[in-house]
């Protein structure tokens, strides 16, 4: 396609790790391929479209530092169109296979909700204009259904049947508009979803709400033949103190509940992981583990910090400890990397965004391989291997049979005596980790 926006930048191209060019990637080859299967195929990159084109470098103190030229129109669906040709001309440059966006990102909010729908319909159809001749496809969309003040108290948990309706009628068009666009996946991200104080609040309708929510939505996808897979986002807090969907085991324990287990993946972002005091690999193997891990949005957060600063990743060592549950998971299926990350305040030219995804790419390109070749080299499996052995054979293995009782149990214990204690060898593992960072 012709650039208009980003012209002075080339398509950039994998050059290897000698390569000094910052415009290249070191560690991204498209078509390498792993395990018989081309890198591109195996990580299903994605833009995060609410950063990259509608973010403006504000922090809550400070304003605006970023002035892109396609916010240059006075005519806000005139402006929604130059975003989306400016998003455009960045996934050709990147070669992105896939984007995300809210509805609320892509077109402008009217004075109601049939004028709001009807900006949406203009910006759909531009953007399928688009897709007819780009190789980037829609990995997901998702509604805003937490920057309106309609929805200060939630959305599907708000006090107000109201609101719970409007947020309904706004997901029915965000999955029509899913379907339209071919996404391969819907994502409910519960930015409202939780409280404040409990005072207030009535915790068993709110949950049960989401619950009749989420099966409506399900309900719905199902009518229109809406084939996507859905997908849950665990976030802890911020906005709200504390939010119903705080991590990967709370949310599985909300899907087992309300009967929605076989219906939803987690969407598991490095960042919400961490403001939950988890590792971001802790909450991909509770997913993973639970067979529900679908898609990632692939960032980092500063650890000095306490809230959700949505950096590009760059951490090797993180992205390789995620990428080894992802191998582990047999891949992401539908899902893919989502880069739901923004360059930081300083960083305010349109360069800065081409260097922050390279960045993104080549870490988890480089975290791939070696996770690869650490699971190929089978240390770390055979060393948890041999530390449950003991589950394999003998009492173990009647335990984990079902035929022990606690009866049955003392009286081995009281024959056996005391257990010999066994290290867990944890700097060895660290080390064999490291081992295979710097190769």
């Amino acid at each position: 396609m012709a650039q208009k926006y980003l012209s002075n930048i080339k398509k950039i191209k994998f050059e290897g790790k000698k390569s000094k060019n910052p415009l290249a990637f070191k560690f991204y080859n498209p078509d390498e391929k792993i395990n018989g299967k081309k890198m591109k195929d195996h990580l299903r990159f994605a833009l995060a479209y609410w950063h990259s084109f509608r973010g403006e470098g504000g922090d809550p103190f400070g304003s605006a530092t970023i002035d892109r030229p396609w916010e240059k129109f006075s005519d806000e669906i005139d402006k929604a169109k130059a975003r989306m040709d400016a998003a455009f001309e960045l996934f050709d440059i990147l070669g992105m296979p896939y984007f995300c966006f809210h509805d609320r990102d892509i077109a402008p909010e009217g004075d109601t909700l049939a004028e709001t729908n009807k900006n949406l319909d203009i910006i759909v159809k531009h953007v399928k204009e688009h897709m007819k001749t780009s190789k980037t496809k829609l990995l997901w969309d998702t509604a805003n259904l937490f920057s309106h003040p309609r929805f200060m108290h939630g959305a599907a948990t708000s006090p107000d049947a109201d609101v719970f309706a409007y947020a309904a009628a706004q997901v029915k068009k965000a999955l029509e508009v899913g379907k339209e666009l071919g996404a391969e996946n819907y994502v409910f991200w519960g930015g409202r979803e939780g409280y404040e104080t409990l005072l207030n609040n009535d915790m068993k309708l709110e949950l049960d709400n989401l619950a009749r929510f989420l099966h409506m939505a399900c309900d719905y996808a199902k009518k229109i033949k809406f084939n996507a897979q859905f997908l849950i986002e665990p976030k802890p807090h911020e906005p709200t103190k504390h939010q119903y969907d705080f991590d990967s085991a709370t949310v599985i324990g909300f899907l087992r509940s309300y009967n929605l287990m076989d219906k939803f993946k987690l969407n598991i972002e490095a960042n919400h992981a961490t403001l939950a005091r988890h590792t971001f690999h802790h909450d991909l193997r509770v997913a993973r583990i639970n067979g529900v891990l679908g898609s990632i949005d692939a960032n980092q957060g500063d650890l000095l910090l306490g809230w959700d600063t949505d950096q590009f990743p760059s951490n090797i060592y993180w992205t390789t400890l995620a990428m080894y549950e992802v191998i582990k998971n047999g891949g992401l299926g539908r899902g893919g990397l989502n880069f739901d990350a923004k360059v930081r305040r300083s960083s305010f030219e349109i360069e800065d965004l081409v260097y922050a995804h390279i960045s993104g790419m080549d870490s988890f390109a480089k975290a791939y391989k070696v996770a690869y070749n650490l699971i190929k080299g089978g240390e770390i499996d055979k060393f948890v291997k041999d530390r449950y052995s003991s589950y394999s054979k003998g009492i173990g293995k009647s335990i984990v049979s079902g035929k022990e009782n606690f009866e049955s149990l003392e009286k081995y214990a009281l024959s056996k005596g005391e257990p010999k204690k066994k290290s867990g060898r944890q700097e060895l593992l660290e080390t064999i980790l490291n081992s295979y960072l710097f190769e």
